[in-house]
């Protein structure tokens, strides 16, 4: 491993969904083992890496822009610093990108992240004195709640989506090196792991099921759960599909006390024919008893969803039976996105394409529903006691106020608690009563 330390800082830039925040981590890891400092604005870097999105032709618009207001930033500054673009642009435009943004000095796809300390010693000219080894990964995560990729890539070809295009065919990262690296979060601090994927749910199934080890999403979340034992870390598993939900899964996360009885499951629509359309799987009728079924088994169950309004073809039918079905299953939290018809996937060639106003009007509708059941959620545990991880310091109408978590709240997307103390460290675990609420946040005061 390299231990040579250069006077060259990197500014890191990340656009997009969270596992770009752990591809991030990830190069920052990569180039702080080989020697690189870090910038902490575009004036003073030496090298700008930006990770992009490209899920959304909005996300790639905001990359390109920002790409173009960082070149104008550094160019201003004392160096001049070479900006190198990484992620999903490049993933899916990267033939096209030298002659559209002759701004950027180098383009890096997320199969090739890996190779970062080779493509920054070449933009800024950095000379080894030996062989460079590829140093060991050990992220370091600010706070308290660190995302821990388990697989990438996507096999479901949605016809919406364009995620397989960008990211490749699944694949399950491994298990050791998914323990090994949970282990050393924890141990820098981490609380709270959020297990991350395109489909998490079918994590294993690429294994040869014939070499000993997990094999299983369920299997996975036990060794897990012993590897960072005695520690009180909270486990939470995002991006599941309906047909993720197996037995032997909701039995693991009833019986294993570190798995939150937390699940989210984008179902995107409940009525058969526009998941068709779609390209996915199920009914109404299914995805209503499994809903009931977690809530039925799993003591205290809270259920994220999300739904895609404005697909192709979906008729005003179509759209009272996805509201009727979501206030049926009362989720505790759902994200409503319009429709984005996505240049290369089939759902944009689709005919019966909705009009702008009436994804707008299709799509504050279901906001108000999502945002009257989460509310009513939220405010179901005013009067509960229960733990809270202290996050940080938010600046309140009466100063600076200590902001929180608890475990039916996702990090970065369920609303906060805010209490009333202010000695507290983050990274604390507080028993935290709620006395109130608005909107997705609730107001805390600590048990003694």
């Amino acid at each position: 491993m390299s231990t040579e330390s250069f006077d060259t800082s990197v500014l890191y830039v990340t656009l997009g969904c969270a596992k770009n925040e752990v591809d991030t981590d990830r190069m920052r890891s990569l180039l702080s083992a080989a020697g690189y400092g870090e910038a902490t604005d575009a004036q003073s870097a030496d090298v700008v890496i930006i990770n992009t999105c490209s899920f959304l032709a909005s996300a790639t618009s905001e990359s390109i822009e920002t790409t173009l207001q960082l070149a104008e930033e550094v160019s201003d500054g004392i160096r001049n610093a070479p900006i190198v673009m990484c992620g999903c642009v490049p993933s899916r435009y990267g033939s096209d990108l030298p002659n559209e943004l002759p701004e950027v000095a180098a383009f890096v796809r997320t199969d090739e992240e890996d190779g970062i300390v080779a493509v920054i010693d070449e933009v800024t000219g950095t000379v080894r004195s030996g062989t460079a080894m590829l140093p060991s990964i050990k992220r370091t995560v600010e706070g308290t709640v660190a995302y821990l990729k388990i697989s990438d890539g996507c096999d479901r070809f949605c016809s919406f989506c364009a995620i397989p295009y960008i990211r490749g065919r699944y694949h399950s990262r491994s298990a050791a090196s998914i323990f090994e690296e949970a282990k050393s979060l924890v141990a820098g601090g981490v609380r709270e792991l959020v297990l991350i994927g395109q489909d998490t749910g079918i994590w294993g199934e690429d294994f040869d099921q014939t070499v000993e080890g997990p094999h299983t999403l369920a299997e996975l979340l036990i060794e897990l759960a012993e590897a960072v034992r005695p520690e009180p870390v909270w486990i939470r598993v995002l991006y599941l599909q309906p047909e993720g939900m197996t037995d032997e899964l909701i039995a693991t996360i009833r019986d294993t006390p570190e798995v939150l009885p937390y699940i989210d499951i984008p179902v995107q629509h409940c009525c058969e024919r526009v998941l068709s359309a779609m390209n996915r799987s199920g009914s109404e009728e299914e995805l209503e008893a499994l809903f009931a079924r977690l809530r039925r088994e799993i003591p205290d169950m809270v259920i994220r969803t999300t739904y895609l309004t404005a697909f192709p073809g979906e008729t005003e039918d179509e759209v009272d039976a996805m509201l009727d079905f979501m206030d049926r299953v009362g989720f505790d939290y759902t994200s409503v996105f319009p429709y984005s018809p996505e240049e290369g996937t089939r759902a944009c060639e689709m005919p019966d394409q909705i009009d702008e106003a009436t994804k707008v009007e299709r799509t504050q509708r279901a906001i108000d529903l999502a945002e009257s059941l989460g509310f009513a959620a939220t405010a179901s545990h005013v009067g509960e006691t229960s733990l809270v991880i202290v996050d940080g310091v938010e600046e309140g109408e009466d100063g600076p106020e200590l902001i929180g978590h608890a475990w039916f709240q996702a990090p970065d997307c369920d609303g906060a608690v805010h209490l009333d103390i202010t000695d507290a460290t983050v990274g604390d675990v507080l028993n935290v009563r709620f006395v109130d609420s608005f909107c997705y946040e609730l107001v805390g005061e600590v048990v003694e």
